[in-house]
């Protein structure tokens, strides 16, 4: 069985693999053909339908596990993978085949934890405590990309990878800086992204919910912080709530916390993102 990294030009492939972002497209001559990425934990790849397109259409959708036979062309710059036929694998779990993160999950947690416990001032240290806390929200960290499969960590557990970094990062600014809150900046670090864990459905997809689509993970990680947060003071609370708000709206940021987080969060992203060397 083929692997996404082992595939190479002008080699047949056959494997299992889960669908992602399937769309039935038509060629300039009006022909129909599919348009969808094949995932596994180690990686993506485009591939396409051009023959039997009605007949493999109906065959699967988009979030399935799908065993594939075709070959790898190349297209452009990229590889591209020519499905001759595909069946679904009911007997295997999507979700186990949606992109990896490469580094150890379980130190990634430990990282979290102790940055957590470097937030010093109660009402916020309590806050992020029962964030952490809470074993259905740390499971969504390792199952989560950090902005959706097709943004920047897009694989599960990069929601975790991108948390860390944030933190760890904005950390390492107020120890340079200070003048900044350190405690303030580091909860709304930790904070951020909580909103992703209710805006994703789960892999390989990760699809919107119907209330990520609507409401948005940052509008989503305000309500969640704001139910947790009986008995913080409500100055501290608005404070962090700004910063967490205003980490994709530099525009908008009041406070120096406010506007580190947003450049930190942009910085984390495009370091993940931007080709480096012969990337």
């Amino acid at each position: 069985m083929t692997s996404i990294t082992e595939l190479a030009e002008d080699r047949v492939v056959e494997g299992v693999f889960a669908v992602a972002r399937k769309r039935r497209l038509h060629t300039r001559s009006g022909s129909p053909y599919l348009a969808f990425d094949l995932v596994d934990p180690t990686g993506r790849v485009e591939a396409r339908v051009w023959q039997d397109v009605d007949l493999l259409d109906r065959r699967f959708d988009d979030g399935d596990a799908i065993r594939v036979l075709g070959r790898v062309e190349r297209y452009g710059a990229k590889l591209q993978v020519q499905v001759r036929s595909l069946e679904v694998a009911s007997d295997v779990d999507p979700a186990a085949l949606a992109p990896a993160l490469k580094r150890d999950a379980d130190e990634l947690d430990g990282f979290l934890e102790f940055l957590a416990g470097e937030v010093s001032h109660e009402e916020l240290a309590a806050l992020v405590r029962s964030f952490l806390a809470d074993g259905e929200l740390r499971r969504s960290l390792r199952s989560l990309p950090a902005a959706g499969a097709d943004g920047h960590h897009g694989y599960a557990g990069g929601l975790l990878e991108h948390t860390v970094a944030v933190a760890t990062l904005c950390r390492e600014t107020a120890q340079l800086h200070p003048r900044l809150r350190a405690d303030l900046l580091l909860a709304g670090a930790i904070l951020h992204d909580v909103g992703r864990t209710r805006e994703l459905g789960r892999g390989p997809a990760f699809r919107q919910t119907e209330e990520g689509r609507l409401l948005g993970h940052v509008h989503l990680g305000l309500r969640m912080i704001e139910e947790r947060a009986a008995g913080t003071d409500p100055v501290v609370l608005a404070e962090l709530l700004h910063v967490v708000a205003c980490h994709h709206d530099r525009a908008a940021a009041r406070t120096a916390e406010a506007a580190v987080l947003y450049h930190v969060n942009q910085l984390d992203a495009q370091a993940s993102t931007r080709p480096v060397g012969d990337d």
